[in-house]
C-alpha cells in the first residue's frame, strides 16, 4: 500500500483533487484601508477609526501610542477599530496585528494635525508645475515636511463606494511629489503650517469639468423639493458610471472617505453651473449638508469654498456668472461654519483657470488660522505673522512676512437703506477700513429705480458704507455691484482683501427657470 502511496499516479490524482476542493486562499489575510500608509497624517486631538479585512470573526488587535484597541471582524471580514490621537506631533508607529497569527501591518513616520479635504472641478485639480511661479514654488517645497499629500484617484460609481480606488499611499511634500498635486491645497497647507506648526494631511479628491450634482447623492437631491425638477431630469435615464450622472462622484471619491476624521473640507467648483446660478444656490447647500450628514467628522466640519474668478463664458449672458457668484455668497450667508475666498481680483477674464492658486491657498489658510484664534485651540508655538501681500511674485521660498490680517475675507454686503438720492451700504469683515485698490475711485457699482434698469453709479466711501447713486435716479431701489462676468472690481478692505459682488434686489434672476 506504501508503495501504491508513493507511485507517480498517486501523486497526480492528489494534484488534481486539490485543484478541485472549494478552496480560498489568503482568506486569512490582513489588509487595512488604502486611507493608511505610511507618511499619512491623522487628525489631531480625535479618535478615529481605522479599519480594514481580515478574515470572518478573527481577532485584530491596533496599536497607537502604546495603547492596543481589540476588535473583531465581522462575519463578512471587516472590522474597525478606533484609537485616539493626542493634540499634535510626531512621527507615529501604527501596527495592525491578526491574532492568533504572524500576520501584522506596520506604518510609520504617521504624524498628528489636521487633515483637510480638498475637492471640486479643475481649478482645485490645477496642478502646482501649471501655477503662476512654478518653479521657484516647487524649489520651496521641500521646507514643508510635515505637509503630507494623499490623492484619491478619478472614479465615478453608480453605488456607494467603501474603499478610494487605486491609490499609491500618503507622500511627504518635496519638490518630487509636489508639481503634479493640487496648488489651491498645496498652498493653502503650507501658510496654514507656517501660521500654525501644525502638520497638515491633504486629501485631494477632485475632478475637471464636473458638476455640483455629481458630487452630490441623488437621493438626497430627490429630499430636496427645490431640487425636484433637477432630480426629475434624471428618473427616467438609466444610472451610469459617469461623472455627469448626479452622485457618481460622491459614491466614487467621497463615499470612500466617509469613516475617516477631516479637520474641514476645502472646496472650488461651480464653472460647470455656471447658467444655472438660481439652482446652485440651493444645490451647493444642499451638497454641504449632504456631505456633514454622511461623514464622520459631523455636522459641523467647517467647508471653506472659493467664489469663482471673473471669466467671459461664451455665449452666456454677462449675468450668468454673477448668479453664480450670489449663489455662493448667499450659501456663505447662510450655511454655518462656511467661509468664502474671493478672487475678482486675481483671475484673468480670457483664462477659465487663473494662475495664482498661490494667493487662492493664502486666503483659504487665512479662514482655517481664524477658526484656530476664535477658538483659542492649542497648537504648536505662537502663531507667527503670514504674509498678505496679493501678489503672485512673492512665494514662501522668500519668506516674506507682514502683518496678520485681522479679518479672513474682504467686505461683506450686510444691508442697504435709501437715503434721499441714495442708497447707503453696510459691510461685515471690514477690517481697519473700507479701500479702493489701485485707483481714486470704485467701479462696478449700478443702482436702478422703480423701472429695473440698472445704471453705472457714483459711490463715495464714508466710514464703514459705500454711498451709492446717480444723477439719471431720483428714487434709487437697488443697487448690483460686481454684475458681470467680467467685471473686476476694486473694493478692498484695509487687508487687501477684496469684497464678493452682490445685489440688493430679489428681482427674477436670468436662471431662475433653469433646471438643466
Amino acid at each position: 500500500m506504501l508503495r501504491n502511496l508513493a507511485s507517480p499516479q498517486f501523486f497526480r490524482f492528489a494534484i488534481a483533487m486539490v485543484f478541485l476542493l472549494p478552496v480560498n486562499l489568503g482568506a486569512e489575510d490582513l489588509t487595512v484601508s488604502r486611507l493608511f500608509s505610511d507618511h499619512m497624517v491623522l487628525q489631531r486631538d480625535a479618535t478615529i477609526a481605522v479599519w480594514g479585512k481580515a478574515a470572518p470573526e478573527a481577532e485584530v488587535d491596533v496599536e497607537f501610542g502604546g495603547v492596543v484597541s481589540t476588535t473583531k471582524a465581522a462575519t463578512d471580514g471587516r472590522w474597525t477599530a478606533n484609537i485616539v490621537t493626542p493634540k499634535t506631533g510626531g512621527p507615529f508607529d501604527l501596527e495592525i496585528r491578526l491574532k492568533g497569527s504572524e500576520q501584522k501591518i506596520a506604518l510609520s513616520d504617521i504624524l498628528i494635525g489636521e487633515v483637510w479635504l480638498c475637492s471640486g472641478q479643475s481649478n482645485m485639480e490645477w496642478p502646482v508645475k501649471d501655477s503662476a511661479f512654478a518653479e521657484k514654488e516647487i524649489e520651496g517645497a521641500t521646507q514643508f515636511s510635515s505637509v503630507r499629500l494623499f490623492t484619491v484617484e478619478r472614479n465615478a460609481s453608480v453605488t456607494p463606494l467603501d474603499e478610494p480606488a487605486r491609490a499609491i499611499g500618503w507622500e511627504v511634500c518635496s519638490a518630487q511629489t509636489v508639481p503634479n498635486f493640487s496648488a489651491a491645497a498645496y498652498f493653502f497647507a503650507c501658510h496654514y503650517h507656517k501660521a500654525t506648526g501644525i502638520p497638515v494631511g491633504l486629501v485631494n479628491a477632485s475632478w475637471g469639468g464636473t458638476t455640483c450634482e455629481a458630487w452630490t447623492e441623488f437621493e438626497h437631491l430627490r429630499s430636496v423639493p427645490e431640487l425636484k425638477e433637477l432630480a426629475d431630469h434624471f428618473k427616467d435615464v438609466e444610472p451610469a458610471a459617469d461623472p455627469a450622472y448626479p452622485g457618481t462622484l460622491f459614491n466614487g471619491m467621497i463615499s470612500p472617505l466617509r469613516k475617516f476624521r477631516f479637520a474641514g473640507v476645502l472646496w472650488y467648483q461651480g464653472e460647470s453651473n455656471v447658467g444655472r446660478g438660481r439652482q446652485y444656490r440651493d444645490l451647493f447647500p444642499a451638497m454641504i449638508g449632504n456631505w456633514r450628514t454622511r461623514m464622520e467628522s459631523g455636522q459641523d466640519l467647517p467647508f471653506y469654498f472659493v467664489q469663482l474668478a471673473p471669466y467671459r463664458y461664451g455665449n452666456a449672458p454677462p449675468e450668468a456668472l454673477p448668479e453664480v457668484w450670489d449663489a455662493q455668497l448667499h450659501s456663505w450667508k447662510t450655511v454655518p461654519n462656511t467661509g468664502m475666498v474671493v478672487t475678482t481680483d486675481i483671475g484673468d477674464v480670457a483664462d477659465i483657470h487663473p494662475r495664482n492658486k498661490h494667493e487662492v491657498g493664502r486666503r483659504l489658510a487665512l479662514w482655517a488660522t481664524s477658526r484656530i484664534k476664535r477658538n483659542a485651540e492649542p497648537v504648536a508655538g505662537e502663531l507667527p505673522d503670514v504674509a498678505t501681500s496679493g501678489k503672485a511674485t512673492e512665494t514662501l521660498a522668500q519668506g516674506e512676512k507682514k502683518k496678520t490680517p485681522d479679518v479672513p475675507s474682504g467686505p461683506r454686503y450686510r444691508n442697504f437703506r435709501v437715503d434721499g438720492h441714495t442708497i447707503v451700504i453696510s459691510f461685515d469683515y471690514t477690517g481697519s477700513g473700507l479701500k479702493v485698490r489701485e485707483a481714486d475711485e470704485l467701479v462696478h457699482f449700478q443702482i436702478c429705480g422703480e423701472d429695473k434698469t440698472f445704471v453705472p453709479a457714483t459711490v463715495r466711501i464714508e466710514g464703514e458704507t459705500v454711498v451709492v447713486s446717480s444723477d439719471a435716479v431720483i428714487s434709487p431701489i437697488a443697487v448690483r455691484f460686481g454684475w458681470d462676468d467680467s467685471a473686476i472690481p476694486n473694493l478692498i478692505n484695509g487687508e487687501g482683501l477684496p469684497a464678493s459682488p452682490f445685489r440688493t434686489d430679489d428681482f427674477p434672476l436670468t436662471s431662475e427657470n433653469v433646471s438643466y
